[in-house]
Parts: structure tokens; C-alpha cells; sequence
């Protein structure tokens, strides 16, 4: 088929390699604008450089909504229209242009997790499983019909950039097999269940701060969603920001005032976390490694050289 691919960074860059090796002929590319956008270095692939150098037409839209985009698409003759970690809405009028309109790929295991940072969620939910879905794009965000999906399981010590390398790589196979099924079928998509059905909003800063009155497990997750290339798990000690790189649920229980600095763990400190942590019931966060204000990396048992300090 003849294929209009709206993509951005390794994404966007790895998918199209996976079309340029199969039989399908991808007639032009749509990206996001890439200068001055700082992204982090595993992100960093550039799907337009590799169109240019396959003599591929790419044009750049912050949103997919112009009358003038849907015309080069239709002006391609594209048949299909294929979606990878496109960041904005694209219209009715741009995703109908292509012949069969537009597949989206979404990293999630949709009905669930649709939305944004679907795999930072998925982590910070102690999710064992995640995945990627192709499917229908409609007028609804990641509502459209399912047509394949791939599952990756989940382990114990992996953090979202983990997540992100097992999964970017499946979208060409998960596309491919998509494309597979529209041409051949079988055509039994799966409608999505809005009973089972998430959505998720973009995350901020806020987001990432830590509360002391949660379960030290979702505070160990909230660390592994956020670490590598993310903003990281956050607190406060004597006014200033403490990121915490590494955590770990305390051996044993241990009771108190929600954030104080209890005793030391191994190399690591316990602080007193989850609800109703004064009766002595709940297990505290050991923090193993910690980023201070300055951007300076410590074991926390070399940090806080004394107990009783306070996190907020």
C-alpha cells in the first residue's frame, strides 16, 4: 500500500525503516518541527533525515488539522495513513485524506492507558504487563476501533526507559501485521469497552512528588517510572529539592510521623511512608540513591549523616 506516515523521533525514525524494508511504499512523511526541541538523548532519531535521504517528501505540522496538508496527502495518492508518537490532534478532514483513512500506534494496551505517558503510568499503577496497540483513528483520542496488539511483560526492577526499549522496536512488526490484516483480514476489529477504558493526562511536575501517606511499593514504582531520561521522583529536605534515583521497601514495618528519616538500610536510609504509618503497620521507602539541588549524585546513607531529619 502507498502510505502517508505521521511520525517523531526514534519512533517515528524506526518505523519508517521497518516500511522502507517491506513492500508497502511510503509516499510522503509528516512530522513534528525538530529544531530547538530539546529531547533526551534515547528519544533523539531524526524520521525526517531519513526520509530526505530516501528522497521521501516530509513535511512538518505542530497539529494535523490544514486543508493544505490533507491535499498532499490525497495529491500522494496515499492509500492508508499510519500514526506513531504523533504529540497533537490530527483532523477528520487529515486522517480521512488517505483512501482507507489512518491507523494509529498507541503504547499501551488500549482500552487502557490511553492518553499520555501510558508507560509512566503503567509503572507507577505496578502494572505487570504492558504493550502496544494499532488502531483506528477516529475523531475520539485512542478511541478507535483495535486491530492488533503486542503484550510485554513487566519485571520487578524494570523503569519506563526500559519499558521504552522493549517497545519501541515492536511497532514496525505491530504496523506491518497491522497493514496485513486490512489488505487480507480477517476483519473482525475489536471495539473498545469504555467499561475498561482509561485515560491519562500528559504529567507535570507535581506529579512526580512524592507523598509520604502512599504505600512504600507505589512510591518505589513512582521512582522506577521516573527514572532515566524523566524527571524524577521528588521531595523536599531543609527547604531544598531531593530527587531520588533508586528506592526500595524497607525491610521491615516501621511506624511514625509520615517523611521522617528513621534508620538506616544497607547503605540507605528508611524514611516512615504509607497510611496510617503511626500505627506501625506499613513498611517504609529506603532511599539508595539521591540527586541533590546542586545536581549531585549520593548514596543516601552518605547523605544524611544524621536520623531524624524530616522530607516534605
Amino acid at each position: 500500500m502507498r502510505v502517508v506516515l505521521f511520525g517523531y523521533q526514534k519512533w517515528g525514525a524506526q518505523l519508517l525503516a521497518a516500511l522502507l524494508d517491506s513492500r508497502h511504499e511510503v509516499v510522503l512523511t509528516v512530522s513534528h518541527p525538530e529544531e530547538g526541541e530539546w529531547a533526551p538523548e534515547i528519544f533523539q532519531e531524526s524520521m525526517g533525515d531519513l526520509a530526505r535521504s530516501r528522497d521521501i517528501p516530509v513535511v512538518y505540522r505542530e497539529k494535523a488539522v490544514d486543508d493544505e496538508l490533507a491535499g498532499l496527502i490525497r495529491d500522494a495518492g496515499a492509500e492508508i495513513g499510519l500514526a506513531c508518537n504523533w504529540r497533537t490532534w490530527i483532523s477528520p478532514a487529515v486522517f480521512s485524506a488517505p483512501a482507507r483513512g489512518t491507523v494509529n500506534t498507541h503504547d499501551s494496551l488500549l482500552p487502557r492507558y490511553a492518553g499520555f505517558s501510558p508507560l509512566n503510568w503503567a509503572l507507577i499503577n505496578g502494572e505487570s504487563q504492558v504493550g502496544i496497540t494499532a488502531h483506528w483513528m477516529d475523531a475520539d483520542l485512542d478511541r478507535g476501533d483495535i486491530i492488533t496488539q503486542r503484550t510485554v511483560p513487566v519485571t520487578p526492577t524494570d523503569t519506563t526507559e526500559d519499558l521504552f526499549h522493549r517497545t519501541v522496536g515492536l511497532f514496525g512488526e505491530l504496523s506491518l501485521d497491522a497493514f496485513d490484516r486490512i489488505e487480507f483480514g480477517p476483519h473482525d476489529w475489536l471495539r473498545q469497552d469504555p467499561e475498561h477504558a482509561s485515560f491519562f493526562h500528559k504529567r507535570a511536575d507535581p506529579d512526580n512528588r512524592i507523598h509520604w501517606e502512599r504505600e512504600a511499593r507505589d512510591l518505589v514504582n513512582l521512582v522506577r517510572a521516573q527514572t532515566g531520561p524523566y524527571p524524577n521522583a521528588w521531595c523536599l529536605h531543609e527547604g531544598q529539592r531531593l530527587r531520588v534515583l533508586e528506592a526500595s521497601v524497607s525491610r521491615e514495618r516501621c511506624g511514625g510521623t509520615h517523611g521522617r528519616v528513621f534508620a538506616r538500610e544497607g547503605r540507605g536510609v528508611i524514611v516512615v511512608a504509607g497510611p496510617e504509618a503511626w500505627r506501625g503497620r506499613q513498611h517504609g521507602l529506603v532511599l539508595r540513591r539521591v540527586l541533590d539541588a546542586d545536581g549531585v549524585e549520593h548514596v543516601a546513607g552518605d547523605y544524611f549523616r544524621r536520623m531524624g531529619d524530616y522530607l516534605t
